[in-house]
């Protein structure tokens, strides 16, 4: 970007955060406005420590300790786009992480669960958030690998890590119309999957991209014996 370019914006965040939306999360066919604006709207950087200014824009997952990272701004991108969420929408998120995912939620959504194993992440989260005026979010400090029931049901689920097998039981925890976000396989190669339940007894599941996310702490196993 030029000197003449960069001048239009107030600071070199400003600036950065616009060739990440331009160039990394557009270019991942993330095209609806409202989504895009969210980016605008919340400031990523605010979710990233000090000594980490110099990547919050970048197309990575970040390091934030306690073996966690952060989504990249594309994989956010697409989650965001997929689940459409609603202003009256009940949403549980599992992987609190930094916090930022959980604020794009909430400027979105009715109310978010972020649920989060790692406490201290949890008490970062919940700083920055209150820092943001977001107040629409309940934090919780559990193990949700396998969903969070006790404030089932959602019209919105979202994983933040991946898993080995697809959460069948958790689909339960969706309302009729409810929407699951989720990334499961094994290395080299995750699908990560949209779902929808349609009825009482069915989802409906769609394949949006292949991609590699971090595995979710405690996330279940397949059995080695099948009959």
């Amino acid at each position: 970007m030029t000197q003449s370019q960069t001048s239009r914006f107030s600071s070199a965040n400003d600036a950065a955060r616009f060739n990440m939306i331009e160039q990394q999360i557009r270019t991942w066919e993330v095209l609806d406005p409202v989504v895009l604006d969210l980016f605008n709207a919340v400031p990523r950087e605010a979710f990233v420590a000090e000594s980490q200014q110099g990547l919050a824009f970048a197309d990575i997952e970040l390091p934030i300790g306690h073996e966690q990272s952060m989504l990249s701004p594309k994989i956010e991108g697409r989650i965001l786009q997929a689940l459409q969420v609603k202003k009256t929408d009940k949403v549980l998120l599992v992987g609190t992480g930094s916090g930022y995912l959980t604020a794009l939620l909430a400027k979105q959504a009715a109310h978010v669960y972020a649920v989060e194993i790692v406490p201290e992440l949890s008490a970062q989260a919940g700083a920055r958030l209150k820092q943001q005026g977001i107040h629409n979010v309940s934090l919780i400090v559990a193990d949700a690998a396998n969903g969070y029931a006790a404030e089932a049901p959602y019209d919105v689920i979202v994983f933040a890590g991946s898993l080995h097998i697809y959460p069948v039981a958790v689909e339960q925890m969706l309302k009729i119309g409810g929407r699951m976000f989720v990334v499961h396989g094994d290395l080299p190669i995750m699908q990560a999957t949209l779902s929808q339940r349609v009825t009482d007894g069915a989802c409906r599941q769609e394949t949006l991209f292949e991609t590699c996310l971090p595995l979710l702490a405690h996330a279940p196993v397949a059995s080695q014996f099948e009959f």
